[in-house]
C-alpha cells in the first residue's frame, strides 16, 4: 500500500510533522536523513525549507524548486514500520 501524505507542518530546525492518508502523523528530522548539499543545498535556509507543501495530486512533500521527497521513507520514520519491499 503506498502512503499519501495529506498534511505538513514545519517544527522549526529541519523538522517537519506529517499526516498520511491513512491518519499516521508525527515528526521527522530531516536532518538526520538528508545532506543540506547538490538539489537540497537551498533546504539549508530555513526560510526555503518553510515552503514546504504537499503535491495536491501526487500526495507527496514538495518545495517550489521541485524537490519532492520519498513518502514510503518519510511513512517509515514517522511510523517506525520498515518499508516494504517488492520480492520477485
Amino acid at each position: 500500500m503506498l502512503h499519501d501524505v495529506t498534511e505538513v507542518k514545519v517544527r522549526g530546525n529541519h523538522r517537519l510533522w506529517l499526516r498520511f492518508n491513512d491518519g499516521a502523523n508525527g515528526e521527522v528530522d530531516l536532518k538526520k536523513m538528508i545532506r543540506f548539499d547538490g538539489v537540497f543545498t537551498p533546504l539549508a535556509d530555513q526560510t526555503q525549507f518553510a515552503k514546504v507543501y504537499v503535491h495536491p495530486e501526487l500526495g507527496v512533500i514538495c518545495w517550489p524548486n521541485g524537490i519532492d521527497l520519498d513518502t514510503e521513507v518519510l511513512y517509515a520514520a514517522v511510523t517506525g514500520h520498515p518499508i516494504a519491499w517488492a520480492q520477485s
